[in-house]
């Protein structure tokens, strides 16, 4: 199990990414740069700072998945997607489709092209896929 978020976690989501056929034939026309996934902070769960995953996904593959801290860390991401925990623990348990949160407000694109993103609806339903298929560890649980 791992917890989430961490670097464990993140790393194992990272390896989720690179074992799954379908984000590596979705996501292989992506060349559009790193996705940072950040959670608002949130000192109920323990979540001092805004914390997320930056994957660096590039041709159908996640070349690093790195968890940062502040804002100020994602600035050098090309596409930032920001909710709250709560939200993010949706996504993992494939109970929000991220791009219908994102279309609803539930997920906020802070940075980066939506309709650019919108093209690539298979690969970001394949990402969380991967991420369902990590053993997570809650929080709040």
């Amino acid at each position: 199990m791992h917890e989430f978020p961490s670097e464990s976690w993140t790393a194992a989501f990272a390896d989720a990414v690179n074992n799954n056929e379908v984000y590596r034939t979705h996501g292989k026309p992506w060349t559009f740069g790193g996705v940072a996934m950040v959670i608002s902070a949130d000192p109920a769960v323990g979540i001092e700072d805004d914390t997320g995953m930056f994957l660096d996904v590039h041709e159908g593959e996640c070349r690093s998945a790195t968890l940062k801290t502040g804002m100020d860390s994602f600035a050098d991401a090309p596409f930032v997607i920001v909710a709250t925990y709560e939200r993010w623990k949706k996504v993992i348990n494939g109970d929000i489709d991220p791009i219908k949160g994102m279309m609803e407000g539930k997920l906020k694109m802070t940075k980066g092209h939506l309709p650019t993103m919108l093209r690539f609806v298979q690969s970001s339903r394949a990402l969380v896929t991967s991420a369902t298929s990590v053993p997570t560890k809650f929080r709040d649980e």
